[in-house]
């Protein structure tokens, strides 16, 4: 089961979305990655959870945590029933939203904030079922949150802009629309993401791919490559292999084969 919730208007400067993963993965120890895309993610979850190193350790992960932007896919190990409740966060507003250092480049990340305390409130929710309940406490919390807060315009203006090419846009092009020269921009971002505005954009562009893919498995590669503003096919390739770890062609075959199990909806979290 997944669903999405759309925020309260005030919030969707700084919060895509809040959602909910239901999935029960067997008596046995189960691994299930999560890709690569351009936001970041506070992650509150029930039951059993597993963050996988890369270089093959297992560490424990607190409830919540952030997943940060990846530029490598994500693997975790679980068993028995996993619920989670993500806010997926525009990258450019966590810094602000949480007071959090930069994501940085290695994704996972466990931290203290005030934020925690919420778990205790939300378990009983959770066990008893009330998922509308669970997302009402999360918006009350981020609408006093943001509230307290002022986003950076600029990175505001910076972000609309690559959403709205879906991340086919030059750097300069980012720097004109949100008013700033390209060097304020890069730092400004650099600090409130961890990434650079190249990186984000190569991770939204890749994350339209993905998608797509997700829903049309067979959807032709070179013209995909055009719409989206690559070079050409094997520039599209080589991006979505850097991000994905498999090629386009590989990544729709096992869509298709995973769309016969589960629903048309791309989730965060696939099961490997």
């Amino acid at each position: 089961m997944h669903q999405e919730f759309e925020p309260p208007e005030v919030l969707r400067d700084t919060i895509k979305c809040f959602w909910y993963d239901n999935r029960h993965f067997g008596d046995r120890e189960a691994t299930f990655q999560v890709e690569p895309d351009g936001y970041a993610e506070i992650i509150f979850y029930f039951g059993n959870l597993h963050y996988i190193s890369e270089n093959g350790g297992l560490q424990p992960l607190p409830s919540p945590f952030l997943m940060g932007l990846l530029n490598r896919p994500a693997v975790f190990q679980t068993k028995g029933r996993l619920e989670v409740i993500g806010v997926r966060c525009f990258p450019w507003t966590v810094f602000d939203l949480l007071s959090l250092l930069p994501s940085g480049k290695n994704g996972v990340h466990v931290f203290a904030h005030p934020i925690a305390e919420l778990q205790a409130t939300l378990s009983p929710l959770m066990a008893s079922g009330q998922v509308n309940e669970v997302i009402a406490a999360l918006e009350k919390y981020f609408l006093t949150t943001r509230s307290q807060i002022a986003v950076d315009s600029m990175l505001a203006r910076a972000g609309a802009a690559m959403r709205q090419a879906n991340g086919a846009i030059p750097v300069s092009d980012v720097a004109t629309a949100a008013h700033a020269t390209v060097r304020t921009l890069e730092r400004k971002f650099k600090r409130s993401s961890g990434f650079t505005v190249k990186d984000v954009s190569g991770l939204i562009r890749f994350e339209q791919v993905r998608n797509h893919l997700w829903h049309y498995p067979g959807a032709n590669l070179a013209g995909l490559a055009h719409e989206l503003g690559y070079a050409d096919q094997a520039h599209l390739s080589r991006e979505f292999k850097r991000y994905s770890g498999t090629t386009p062609a590989a990544f729709a075959r096992n869509a298709k084969k995973r769309k016969q199990a589960v629903s048309n909806d791309f989730v965060a979290f696939v099961q490997a």
